[in-house]
């Protein structure tokens, strides 16, 4: 970065909170803060909470130490099942309202003493239910401007599936990243025969609404762009959307060529694998999966078998979200580390200077391009 931030006054206090089940990435990120700021001399950045619950299943929120007059920075999983809480007896996994509840109680627990409040939910709550197209909730909205009437000054969140969502909130800071140079680079480590040329790799879309985030990897790389588009059966609804009939593909020959698919979450996986394999078919050589969200919410199984079938190579997928356990040991899985990007952004934003350099890393990218290049040629 070019700005010494070392020589710039802070806005306030700087203060982390982790909700449950965020708290390994928030202790990187304190870690990071603590060898970025030698002007100060902190033991540990975090705020400590606490949020039990009742047998009932009711719950509440202490905050265990001050916040007032500080820049408090609230880290949130709010896709961590692995968060149980008892209820009548019953052990219960945390789901995306009960996380969103206890966001709440945190901003509810601070009574306004804290000078700023940021949220940082890298999956966005409810964020795939952002439009209406019939009778029906507007979820992420309403969640916007909650968060914004209790005096919440400014939410990051990455790779929305739907970044227009702020347009809910106008006048109050939303700031939706993406994790582009920290995929780029891991996929150079972890695939250090990669040939980022366009004669050897392509982007790919796996699906018409995520054209704009391939796009941006397409331009930076300088490769050829391709998508599918999806067929669906609008007469029925199965588990709340529409079914998939067919995945058919638009662009340049993928026959003989390395191929990233590009998208911001894997569900269940199923659209994934269907749109590799339909690659495979068409004679490409490998394929790498870009995705910032890997929820996998019918298991890693089904990404098992497509390994093993060679259908797919590797799946990237950030350290935002909560991981299936046991997705750390397959073979076929990178993990992008993003602690050190978010404390740069946390530590950028406690001065007041301007994210622009962060958000924007061509030049950082092209640099990547440029080295391996380098590599290859010695």
């Amino acid at each position: 970065m070019g700005t010494d931030l070392n020589n710039m006054p802070i806005y306030g206090k700087l203060s982390i909170i982790s909700m449950r089940g965020a708290e390994d990435i928030t202790a990187k990120i304190d870690r990071y803060l603590k060898s970025f700021r030698d002007f100060e001399y902190e033991d540990t950045y975090v705020t400590h909470v606490t949020c039990p619950r009742f047998g009932t299943g009711e719950g509440k929120c202490v905050i265990n130490e001050t916040v007032r007059g500080h820049d408090v920075y609230i880290i949130c999983d709010i896709f961590n099942y692995g968060v149980t809480y008892k209820m009548y007896g019953i052990e219960n996994h945390m789901s995306p309202d009960d996380h969103f509840q206890d966001l709440k109680r945190i901003i509810g627990a601070m009574g306004g003493k804290a000078r700023r409040v940021t949220v940082v939910m890298p999956m966005l709550y409810e964020g795939r239910q952002h439009r209406r197209s019939s009778r029906e909730s507007l979820d992420a909205a309403t969640m916007l401007q909650e968060l914004v009437s209790m005096g919440v000054s400014n939410i990051i969140t990455f790779d929305a599936h739907d970044p227009r969502v702020q347009n809910a909130i106008p006048l109050s800071g939303f700031d939706n990243i993406q994790p582009t140079y920290q995929m780029i680079k891991a996929l150079i480590r972890a695939v250090p025969d990669i040939s980022l040329d366009k004669n050897d790799t392509i982007v790919i879309s796996p699906d018409e609404g995520g054209m704009s985030r391939s796009m941006y990897y397409s331009a930076v790389l300088k490769l050829d762009l391709g998508m599918f588009y999806k067929r669906r059966n609008y007469s029925v609804v199965i588990d709340g959307k529409n079914p998939i009939i067919a995945h058919e593909y638009l662009g340049r020959d993928v026959k003989g060529r390395d191929v990233i698919i590009v998208d911001d979450m894997i569900s269940s996986g199923e659209s994934m694998i269907d749109v590799a394999g339909k690659l495979k078919g068409k004679g490409a050589k490998r394929i790498f999966v870009f995705t910032s969200f890997g929820l996998f919410t019918n298991g890693l199984e089904v990404f098992d078998r497509a390994y093993e079938d060679g259908i797919i190579d590797k799946v990237f997928t950030t350290n935002l979200v909560y991981r299936h356990p046991g997705l750390k040991e397959r073979k076929w899985y990178c993990e992008v580390d993003m602690s050190k990007y978010v404390s740069l952004l946390i530590n950028t934003l406690n001065h007041d200077a301007t994210i622009s350099e962060l958000l924007t890393p061509a030049q950082k990218i092209q640099n990547l391009i440029d080295s391996l290049a380098e590599k290859k040629q010695q």
